[in-house]
Formats: C-alpha cells, sequence, structure tokens
C-alpha cells in the first residue's frame, strides 16, 4: 500500500512522540518510584523504552518506514532508498514529535511543559558512547532489514534497552530524542550546552555504520524498517 507524504511524515510524528512519552515519563515514574536507587530507575528506563520502541516500529513501519531518528533518515537518503525531497519533512516531524512527547509527559506527572535540563552529560567517554551507541543502532537496522526483517522491531528495541547499560551516555543514539530532552529537567534530561557533541557524535557513528555495512555485504542496502 502506497502512503502520502503528509500520512507518512504524521506517523513519524506521532512514533516519535510517543516515544519520547515513553523516554521522559518512565525515568520521571522510575525515579519518584526508586527512593533514590539510581539504577532502579535506569532499569525502569530502560524496559520502557525499548519495549515502546518495538511496538511502535511494528505498527508503524509499514507507513512510514519508522524512522523516529533523524540519522535514519538521513542514511535511508544517503543509500537511495528514501528520495532527499521527503527528507525536510520527516525530518520536521521527528522534531516535532519529540517535543510533543516530551510536553506530553511532563503534563502526565504535573510538571511545566517544558524546563531547560541541568543534567550534565559531557566528556570524551560520553562522546565516544554516543558514536558506539548510534553505530551499533544502524548497523542491526542495517542487518535486519537485510537478512532478518521481521526480526527488525523487537531487535531494535532490545538493542536500544542494551545500550542503555552498555553506554555510558545511556544511549541517546537519536537527534531529535537529544535536543527535546534538553527540554526536560528530569531523569532523562540532558544540558542544552551538551546537545551539539551528542548530535555531531551520533551523526559520526550513523555514517560509519552506514558506509561499513555496505563495505561489509558489498551490495544494495534494501528498503528498512526502523
Amino acid at each position: 500500500m502506497n502512503f502520502t507524504l503528509r500520512s507518512r511524515a504524521a506517523a513519524e510524528f506521532l512514533g516519535t512522540a510517543f516515544l519520547l512519552a515513553a523516554v521522559v515519563g518512565s525515568g520521571i515514574m522510575g525515579e519518584r518510584l526508586a527512593a533514590g536507587n539510581v539504577a532502579i530507575a535506569l532499569l525502569a528506563n530502560a524496559i520502557a523504552t525499548g519495549a515502546a520502541l518495538a511496538v511502535l516500529i511494528l505498527v508503524l513501519a509499514p507507513i512510514s518506514g519508522a524512522h523516529f531518528n533523524p540519522v535514519v533518515t538521513l542514511a535511508m537518503s544517503a543509500t537511495g532508498n528514501l528520495p532527499w525531497r521527503e527528507v525536510p519533512a520527516f525530518l520536521l516531524a521527528q522534531f516535532a514529535g519529540a517535543f510533543a512527547g516530551v510536553a506530553a509527559a511532563h503534563l502526565m506527572f504535573g510538571l511545566p511543559l517544558f524546563f531547560a535540563s541541568t543534567h550534565a552529560r559531557h566528556g570524551s567517554a560520553q562522546l565516544w558512547s554516543e558514536v558506539v551507541a548510534t553505530f551499533g543502532l544502524l548497523f542491526v537496522i542495517w542487518g535486519c532489514s537485510r537478512f532478518q526483517p521481521s526480526a527488525t522491531a523487537w531487535t531494535v528495541g532490545a538493542y536500544i534497552m542494551s545500550a542503555y547499560w552498555f553506554t555510558a551516555s545511556t544511549s541517546f543514539a537519536n537527534p531529535a530524542v537529544t535536543l527535546a530532552r534538553a527540554a526536560s529537567n528530569t531523569f532523562a534530561g540532558i544540558r542544552p550546552g551538551d546537545v551539539p557533541g551528542f548530535v555531531l557524535a551520533q551523526l559520526l557513528g550513523a555514517g560509519a555504520a552506514t558506509w561499513f555495512f555496505r563495505w561489509l555485504v558489498r551490495a544494495p542496502i534494501p528498503q528498512d524498517q526502523g
């Protein structure tokens, strides 16, 4: 079934909004219920995010491809799987959806609509973590789309859930997610001044993964769901 660009952009908006609502909302709930135990709060945050991401991909991938992530959209275009003329609509939908999701989470927990984060996330270890996290995410997406397309949703969700724990940055791996989380002074937040470094690291990781997978298989990469 063919969907209009408007419908696909709407799917990207909705999917990214629910993803951010899950990330920020579960962070707030986890922190409130964990009684100061950061490990429990992070575990709740990771499980909720990974599960929500898998479900959103399953539901919306047939419409838009379920990118929910500017670096995925850019990688799709760079490999010829999405026309460049459609990229602005996808990116606008993703960034707008990310902020809508943050606002929705804040409203659910009685917080201000937006308030700048003071959660510092900086330094070479954090930036390298974002390179690794985003490289892994794109590599999983490319691998599943080529060899196990039916497993993409659960594999991506599981990867993000695990990357919360094996990276020092807790695996943002998404510029829209990163920017929107700067407007949330909660467990999941990131200080606005730390956003540019994270985004650059994410772009580098995504580009490296896309190049490496194309080299590895030496064949065109098929249309992705991710």
